[in-house]
């Protein structure tokens, strides 16, 4: 099927869309699904409509220059019109393409961050704070709410473990490419003779998922109450109240301890549970979906190194779109969009390569 009749076959549907959300009763049920599906196309729909009226001001300025124009000037604002007609359609055909790609079903969710120091010591736990503010800094940039789960916190700064709920508007979108291994090269501060060390974070961006997107059923969990310990305000070790959750089929496991309450370490613990499960299911359909997505941009493969922050030299290297900034001020300050701009245009130029569209 063309382009254009499968252009012609979308504005079908959202007419037939459109009529009927006109009869909400009608649809019972479905009228949530049917309103959101009709939303959804929406923007796409009007993309197409300015497709269709540039197409046929194209086609009459090539047809009346077909047929002969005796007038100079008349023939030079033809043929302007139909080059920039032409010029202008290849962009919206682009555009158009990309949004008519599967949508990633978790784009628009919350998302769960998590950072942990990897090999290089306390240096690496340095730099796992580094990476945690860092993004703290780009949610606010982005208008979002960023609430701190946990943070295990190492004697100087440095953290073993943060994890974070960042809220707002396609969180997901922005931050999924952000899975893997990030490397830094630096003097730390705790090296006297000026070497550079090399050590590593590992960065997990889990889609935050509802009640309706994961079932648990708690006859497969095994939760252990014990006393919390480390820092955490003076009677945070006097109770029993940090949680351990274990989902017994799948063998995950996560563990609660930084409120007072046993009730809230729960709920923060089923709330990650939840997100593990719902991300460890979807890796399972995309490894069904595709046998080599490990080298894909946006993997999520977390012993993927993925980009590399080396201060002597002031640059930022993402290692999957062969991209440098030589600004990693500005970057540690947040400033990512450069890097998700351009992850999300790789990606959807491999989709777009990959789709039948």
């Amino acid at each position: 099927m063309s382009l254009d009749n499968k252009l012609d076959a979308l504005l079908g549907h959202y007419k037939i869309l459109s009529e009927k959300i006109m009869d909400p009763a009608a649809l019972g049920d479905d009228y949530a699904k049917i309103s959101k599906e009709y939303a959804d196309l929406g923007p796409v729909i009007e993309l197409i409509n300015e497709y269709k009226k540039i197409s046929e001001d194209v086609n009459d300025a090539a047809e009346m220059l077909k047929e002969g124009v005796d007038d100079t000037e008349m023939k030079k604002m033809l043929e302007e019109e139909k080059n920039e007609g032409e010029k202008n359609l290849k962009n919206l055909t682009e555009k158009i393409k990309i949004a008519l790609l599967p949508k990633d079903e978790a784009d628009e969710k919350n998302a769960i961050l998590e950072v942990r120091a990897g090999t290089g010591g306390e240096e690496a736990a340095l730099f796992a704070t580094n990476l945690f503010n860092m993004y703290q800094r780009y949610a606010e940039k982005k208008g979002w709410k960023f609430e701190i789960i946990s943070f295990s916190e190492t004697g100087i700064g440095g953290c073993k473990e943060g994890t974070a709920t960042i809220s707002g508007k396609n969180v997901f979108a922005r931050l999924k490419f952000e899975s893997g291994v990030h490397r830094v090269q630096r003097v730390p501060e705790t090296e006297s003779s000026g070497r550079v060390h090399t050590s590593a974070a590992t960065v997990a961006v889990l889609p935050e998922a509802e009640e309706v997107d994961i079932k648990i059923d708690e006859k497969d969990l095994r939760i252990d109450i014990f006393r919390a310990s480390g820092p955490g305000g003076q009677s945070v070790n006097t109770t029993d109240s940090a949680v351990r959750i274990v989902h017994i089929p799948t063998g995950i496991t996560v563990s609660q301890q930084d409120e007072k309450s046993q009730h809230k370490n729960r709920e923060k613990g089923m709330k990650i549970l939840r997100s593990r499960l719902y991300e460890a299911k979807r890796e399972e359909l995309d490894r069904e979906r595709s046998a080599n997505r490990k080298g894909q941009v946006g993997s999520g493969d977390r012993s993927e190194r993925i980009r590399t922050y080396n201060f002597p030299q002031g640059r930022v290297s993402d290692h999957r779109i062969n991209l440098t900034l030589y600004k990693i001020d500005e970057v540690m300050a947040g400033d990512l969009d450069e890097f998700v701009d351009n992850l999300t245009a790789e990606d959807e130029a491999r989709r777009m390569a990959e789709s039948e569209i």
